[in-house]
């Protein structure tokens, strides 16, 4: 699947993330005889157990990772100062190879909200069905039997996902369903299903789903380590791209730049960060952008690295009891533990290996009473978004059974942990990311995450604390709070963190909060809130004339043989996860230019 001295292709792909493994896939597997080629600038994840063992994800979100590209923010006063970090995938499989495996789709309507023609849900839910085997129940309506991505359980539940839900149901006063994911249901608790393979236990990613299953053919190719720096053109048709050896894989590599041609096409496939940046360095975007990097302008487009949008998420740590079972032995790397869970899973797929400590959720909408202790900032927000709109939720409650190692947890002694998980998945916010020039001509990014920057975006995560802490109270496994990190209260505070010896009874109080102990929560919030790595949008499928990048055929506007194909083409957020939303986009994308190349399907 790898070999440099070739030097023409029919199809190129910039970027080896999850949408480029499925349209590279399936064109592939349709016409053996059509030559693809996929520049990836991270490395192989073929059978890596870093990949494939589902329990071994913080690991990719650690600093020294080679899997992530860490790309750092702008300072906003919004986050008190915070320089925000926000990570994407840097290997074969993107986000599939890397990600929390946590199986959520969108609502519907969210894709008939998009208003891109051809992009209906009517015409999507198929290619939902499609791409995935549905192993958790049968039947099911809206979800697939036969496609090449696994759903599952996992290889096993932990006890504390169950308690969550009985707590949400009799104290939250929540209705109970097997399946949210049916693209309606909404403020309801259920399990979470994963993207893990039920028989084997392996993560189900869509390297290996869409293109390392195709190791027989010859005329996919696949070259690790090779960043893309721009598209190459003839009289604005693409032909080709340049590429370097990437410096995040060969850090003292020195080559100069090689060129591929493409006969048939280029696609850009770099996400939310990587194909407005190539596109920008191919000279489309804004003028004024351009012209501060020293670039050509071929095509004027300033919506290129606008609009970009991500969720807002929470992780807050607990104490739990002795006796829990969680993830945390296996996070931390405790031989013994591991060794034990290694031995079943490779017998039969079970085991905590096969785990990502996410069994439960609510995708959460407020009542009334929770409305109005929101207070009028979100008001606005809720009547012109949400209140119409019964199937979206405003956030999803969660939980990790074990506290996962990610970049802003403090250390914490080696016990037992649970954490809540809370995160908003339509912010108003939106922010952009530009290429940029530093003072010694070395390119950098000029990246404004948007984060908080509306009044109304805090509000449901401030929200989520209390309501997070009050389930959590309540469930016969907790233990207290972990004090560094959550909102430090001023002394005497009835909302003071601490270690206790049991929860509270289903029926206590809820703790009552001063304006002094809300002024603390929305610090706690504002230093430590962080992206859900959902990163999109940054190259609109939208009208051109509303900042739009590429047409609902995924055409670049203004040039013709070029495509993007990612997450940086969802016009508008989406209420999941945005690992379904990248394989719909991938099987969309793949039946498109297979219907423009005349290949059957």
């Amino acid at each position: 699947m790898s070999h440099p001295g070739i030097s023409e292709f029919d199809i190129i792909f910039a970027g080896g993330g999850t949408t480029a493994c499925v349209v590279a896939g399936r064109l592939a597997a349709w016409d053996p005889s059509l030559s693809i080629l996929i520049l990836e600038g991270g490395q192989h994840t073929l059978d890596q157990a870093a990949h494939v063992q589902p329990y071994r994800y913080p690991s990719h979100q650690a600093p020294t990772s080679t899997t992530m590209t860490f790309n750092v923010g702008n300072p906003s006063p919004r986050l008190n100062g915070r320089t925000p970090i926000v990570p994407c995938a840097h290997c074969i499989g993107g986000g599939s190879s890397v990600n929390f495996m946590v199986y959520t789709r969108a609502p519907a309507s969210d894709f008939d909200d998009w208003g891109a023609d051809g992009w209906e849900s009517k015409k999507l839910i198929p290619l939902m069905k499609k791409l995935e085997t549905y192993e958790v129940q049968p039947d099911r309506p809206t979800h697939g039997y036969s496609g090449p991505i696994k759903v599952s359980s996992g290889g096993c539940k932990l006890g504390a996902s169950e308690e969550f839900i009985h707590v949400g149901t009799t104290y939250h006063k929540r209705q109970y369903d097997e399946d949210t994911d049916d693209l309606e249901t909404c403020n309801t608790y259920s399990p979470w299903a994963k993207y893990i393979d039920g028989t084997t236990g392996r993560r189900s990613d869509a390297a290996h789903h869409y293109v390392y299953n195709q190791a027989h053919n010859a005329n996919l190719h696949i070259w690790v380590g090779k960043r893309v720096k721009r598209v190459i053109f003839r009289d604005k048709r693409a032909v080709g791209v340049e590429f370097t050896s990437d410096p995040g894989s060969f850090p003292d590599a020195g080559q100069p730049p090689s060129i591929v041609r493409a006969s048939k096409l280029v696609v850009v496939s770099a996400g939310a960060f990587g194909s407005p940046g190539i596109l920008e360095r191919s000279g489309i975007g804004a003028e004024v952008i351009l012209k501060q990097c020293d670039i050509e302008q071929l095509v004027d487009l300033p919506g290129v690295g606008e609009n970009y949008r991500d969720h807002n998420g929470v992780c807050v740590p607990y104490f739990v009891a002795d006796e829990a079972i969680t993830m945390d032995p296996l996070w931390r790397g405790k031989e013994s533990v591991v060794q034990e869970n290694l031995s079943q899973w490779k017998i039969n797929g079970k085991s905590l290996i096969a785990q990502n400590g996410c069994d439960a959720k609510i995708k959460w909408r407020p009542d009334d009473d929770e409305l109005i202790a929101m207070g009028p900032v979100f008001q606005s927000r809720w009547k012109e978004f949400f209140q119409d709109r019964p199937d979206k939720a405003v956030a999803i409650f969660s939980l990790f059974e074990g506290y996962p190692v990610l970049p802003s947890s403090i250390e914490l002694s080696p016990r037992n942990y649970l954490a809540a998980f809370y995160y908003t998945l339509y912010p108003a916010s939106a922010g952009s990311v530009h290429i940029k020039l530093d003072e010694n001509g070395q390119e950098g990014i000029d990246f404004n995450t948007g984060y908080l920057d509306d009044p109304s975006d805090i509000v449901p995560l401030n929200f989520g604390y209390k309501k997070m802490r009050e389930i959590f109270r309540r469930m016969p496994s907790y233990r207290g709070e972990v004090p560094a990190r959550h909102p430090r209260f001023p002394e005497g505070s009835a909302a003071v963190c601490g270690e206790t010896t049991g929860p509270v009874d289903l029926n206590a109080p809820d703790i009552i909060y001063t304006a002094e102990d809300d002024d603390a929560v929305d610090r706690f919030h504002r230093s430590f809130m962080q992206t859900t790595a959902h990163s999109l949008g940054t190259c609109a499928m939208k009208p051109r004339a509303d900042q739009g990048v590429i047409d609902t055929r995924l055409n670049v506007y203004g040039v013709t043989n070029l495509k993007v194909a990612d997450m940086s083409i969802a016009p508008k957020n989406v209420g999941t996860n945005t690992y379904s939303t990248a394989l719909l986009i991938g099987e969309k994308a793949a039946m498109i230019i297979a219907d423009e190349l005349g290949i059957e399907y």
